[in-house]
């Protein structure tokens, strides 16, 4: 299982797919108690690195423009406003 690879250098697709396991199997009532505490780590620690990616492609594509006012404000790349 992907357990050996670090959570950073996972891609966001691939995070979500392992954390998506990790639910399974925690759902599913039939891991032992230590074994469910380790992928619930794991799983804490790759939902932590999803909401990141998460927000950086957020980021990316907002820009910062000035309203009327000339208060700064943030708005999604390529609409006008």
């Amino acid at each position: 299982m992907g357990e050996q690879n670090s959570v950073e250098s996972l891609s966001f697709e691939a995070a979500l797919k392992e954390l998506e396991g990790i639910v399974e199997k925690l759902e599913g009532g039939e891991v032992e108690l230590e074994e469910s505490i380790k992928i619930y780590e794991r799983g804490a620690a790759l939902k932590a690195h999803c909401l990141s990616k998460l927000k950086n492609a957020q980021l990316k594509v907002e820009q910062i423009v000035l309203n009327q006012d000339g208060e700064v404000t943030t708005q999604a790349a390529g609409i006008d406003g």
